[in-house]
């Protein structure tokens, strides 16, 4: 069991850990956020197509001391991009969740987060003000972290979201975590790794007709949910990805001939 119990602990913890914010629309929120950042450890925020100027006036002004995070955030023009490094993501949500998606707590998300290898980068998404994030968006993630309020009014400020996940963060870095040692030297797949193998797969399963084009995306959803569960490593999605690009080529050369 690994536990982070002193402030350096928790401070070398934190700097792997980036905070992703999608397409934020207020300046006064991503400067909120960064200052939320420098509070609690973070050492990176990315931002995905902001619609605001993350650098206007307000922004600064709210930033404080997080300054120096803001002026380093580094914008993304999709997710997918932010994400492309990263081996540990959770998305938050306020949302009712569909059935596509099991949601958890933030204290089992974060939990999950800190339970793997701490090698690499991790990330936690949170969406646009007024919708939140995709289906789409939501599957790039290991786990969905849900915050829930009252029905009648679900919606929280993004600020206000970051503060809460973020101090929850805290509190679990100071709660046992249990570590396979099995796992402590396998780095997790990253993202653009997990997509590249699961379109590589998309393609092999629709040209042996396994899969239909209108079927396909939902279908391979489920795949990835699989294997973000299954936390593949690094070098188990390079074989997988070996042996489908293998059958590609066999099918290939099957039907040449």
């Amino acid at each position: 069991m690994a536990k982070l119990t002193t402030y350096m602990d928790i401070l070398n913890r934190a700097s792997s850990i980036v905070i992703v914010l999608v397409q934020p629309a207020g300046p006064l929120n991503v400067g909120s956020v960064a200052r939320l950042c420098a509070n609690f450890g973070i050492q990176e925020l990315r931002l995905v197509a902001p619609c605001c100027n993350p650098l206007a006036i307000g922004s600064k002004q709210m930033s404080v001391h997080g300054l120096s995070i803001l002026n380093n955030a580094i914008i993304y023009p999709d997710l997918f991009s932010a994400l492309a490094d990263c081996n540990n993501i959770v998305a938050c949500s306020g949302r009712i969740g569909s059935s596509d998606f099991s949601t958890y707590s933030p204290a089992e998300s974060l939990s999950w987060l800190l339970s793997g290898p701490t090698d690499g980068c991790s990330a936690i998404v949170f969406g646009r003000e007024d919708r939140g994030l995709s289906n789409d968006e939501l599957s790039l993630a290991g786990r969905v972290l849900k915050l829930v309020t009252r029905c009648e009014y679900n919606s929280l400020n993004l600020s206000h979201a970051v503060a809460i996940v973020l101090y929850e963060l805290t509190q679990t870095y100071q709660t046992s975590i249990p570590v396979k040692s099995a796992q402590i030297n396998k780095r997790p797949a990253t993202c653009l790794e997990l997509e590249g193998f699961i379109n590589d797969a998309k393609n092999l399963l629709l040209k042996v007709g396994f899969l239909y084009p209108h079927t396909s995306s939902a279908r391979m959803k489920k795949v990835r949910a699989l294997l973000k569960r299954s936390r593949i490593c690094g070098s188990e999605v390079a074989l997988l990805r070996g042996m489908v690009r293998q059958l590609h080529w066999a099918t290939k050369d099957h039907h040449s001939s």
